[in-house]
């Protein structure tokens, strides 16, 4: 099971805004590279090597991050960065990926497209994305305790992220795609309070409530 130990405020994890239409190009940019990955036997190695390149590489070199994100740079000088990039670091397939986003100006879009290659993959090997919501930060172990729980509770491979919600009281809320699974205290206490409510109406309504003085 791949781990995410990364930690987010409920706040900070909302999203901003998503342009669905580079969100679409991204998802068939990365579609082709994961067929050409599997097809050279690397689906992983490659899309490890896009994300380390947009997430680790590129942010320590933000003229190179600037180039790619030009039209005025021309695909001579972008697919020659690429090269002194990619040699003896990348796979053959890794670089053929980068070129392709140049010759096409997606160069820009590669951190958009190496996250949707890794969601693809994760879904063709029955991978499921899961936030974990807690009251309090847990450390890296407390992360793969639970997160192995809830994985045997549920059957199902997971791919965890963490996100502290002090609002919750404690405990935790699980979402697996669209489904929630709520264990928070609040939510609990909100359930006993309503269950009690319930109780003392149907009492009320059938004359069995006692009244006290």
């Amino acid at each position: 099971m791949g781990h995410d130990t990364s930690q987010q405020t409920a706040t900070d994890s909302a999203p901003t805004g998503i342009d669905i239409g580079a969100e679409h190009v991204a998802k068939v940019y990365a579609r082709a590279i994961v067929e050409a990955a599997d097809a050279a036997g690397c689906r992983r190695n490659v899309i490890d090597e896009l994300t380390a390149l947009a997430r680790d590489v590129l942010p320590q070199v933000p003229q190179a991050v600037a180039v790619f994100a030009s039209p005025k740079v021309s695909i001579e000088e972008k697919q020659a960065i690429i090269d002194r990039l990619a040699t003896g670091r990348l796979r053959p397939t890794t670089t053929h990926a980068l070129h392709v986003l140049a010759r096409h100006g997606r160069l820009g879009m590669l951190s958009a497209v190496a996250q949707a290659a890794a969601r693809l993959a994760d879904e063709l090997e029955g991978i499921h994305e899961a936030v974990f919501t807690t009251a309090v930060p847990l450390d890296p172990a407390g992360q793969e305790q639970v997160a192995a729980k809830v994985q045997q509770a549920l059957a199902i491979a997971l791919r965890p992220s963490f996100v502290v919600d002090p609002t919750i009281v404690g405990g935790l809320v699980v979402r697996v795609g669209d489904t929630i699974y709520d264990q928070s205290v609040a939510t609990s206490l909100v359930r006993l309070g309503d269950r009690l409510r319930q109780r003392n109406i149907s009492a009320l309504q059938t004359g069995e409530y006692s009244w006290q003085t």
